[in-house]
């Protein structure tokens, strides 16, 4: 009776498993696919890396807005039916729209993990992707500001108005840490070491490092946290985000972006300044006033210092004052 009910047991438990790891298509696939949209495959591919693999929501996120861009493309096609040439023309129209070779070469690897999640479910026996051959990085360093630039777009918001203490706060934070506009968005109170000057930032992986606060950042920080902040909370549940809404509600990734924008235009910079240009902008000042690599490695939170050692180029200026010092023909 014991054995009876222990095979019993193990059978339930194995059928669980079972019905765990085919999340997406169950059973086999005896009709032809095409008729399943475009927009269902990508549903089922974001639950797989939702349930099964547990990626951050940054990486699901970034996994569908690159699908949805193919799905766009695809206009109303099936993705069952293309073939490495498709994917070479689709990947061809993003290079013709002037999208950097790191953007392409990640949306081509989307498109790997993609079809590899349909071949595993068993929905193709074929991977079209599987040959693409993605393009090495492009190792070019956006613009990055001058010290005067940063200057002016820093002073940009309003001392007066809660919303420019608010944003004055946000850019100060941005350009002081070198942090990514999702991290900040996610940055909360308890990451906070005001009497200490530092943050709690948490990067790519889910990876905490501590990052130094300025004394402008500081200051900036505590005027908002003390004397604004609580104004935008009236009425909603939020009480842990260090910057938020207007509603009081977190301040989403897409809408800093746009603050950095706004500012920029009103300090009179270029239009395409992002969080990623104050980033940029905090590692090629900290390497140019001669911190240490691995320091900077540490702060922007870059896994290989081989990232990091792509600002010790940029400062044209310096390596010319280094030339004419030590060369002994300069």
């Amino acid at each position: 009776m014991g054995k009876n009910h222990t095979a019993t047991g193990q059978k339930k438990i194995s059928a669980k498993r079972s019905r765990i790891r085919k999340i997406a298509f169950v059973g086999p696939q005896h009709e032809p696919l095409s008729s399943i949209c475009v927009e269902e495959l990508i549903e089922r591919f974001l639950q797989f890396t939702r349930h099964e693999r547990g990626l951050a929501e940054n990486t699901q996120s970034a996994y569908q807005r690159d699908l949805q861009t193919y799905g766009a493309w695809l206009n109303g096609g099936s993705p069952l039916t293309v073939t490495i040439q498709n994917l070479g023309d689709y990947l061809g129209t993003l290079s013709d729209k002037g999208q950097s070779r790191a953007t392409i070469a990640r949306k081509a690897a989307t498109l790997r993990c993609f079809y590899s999640f349909l071949q595993l479910e068993g929905v193709l026996v074929d991977n079209p992707a599987e040959q693409l051959v993605l393009a090495r990085r492009d190792d070019t360093i956006p613009a990055v500001l001058s010290a005067h630039q940063v200057d002016q777009l820093l002073d940009s918001p309003s001392r007066f108005t809660s919303t420019g203490v608010r944003d004055r706060a946000l850019l100060e934070l941005l350009y002081a840490t070198g942090c990514r506009a999702s991290e900040v968005s996610s940055l909360q109170l308890t990451d906070l070491r005001l009497e200490e000057q530092f943050c709690t930032c948490r990067g790519k992986g889910n990876k905490e490092r501590v990052v130094p606060l300025g004394q402008r950042a500081h200051a900036a920080i505590s005027q908002w946290i003390q004397d604004h902040r609580p104004q935008f909370l009236s009425g909603s549940n939020e009480q842990n985000h260090v910057i938020v809404s207007s509603r009081g509600n977190k301040l989403s990734r897409m809408r800093i972006w746009e603050i950095v924008r706004e500012h920029a235009t009103a300090a009179g910079l270029a239009n395409d300044i992002s969080p990623h240009t104050l980033r940029h902008s905090f590692a090629t000042h900290l390497v140019a006033g001669g911190v240490d690599l691995r320091h900077v490695q540490e702060m922007l939170g870059h896994a290989s210092i081989a990232t990091t050692q792509r600002y010790t180029h940029v400062d044209s200026g310096r390596l010319r004052n280094v030339h004419q010092q030590y060369h002994p023909r300069s």
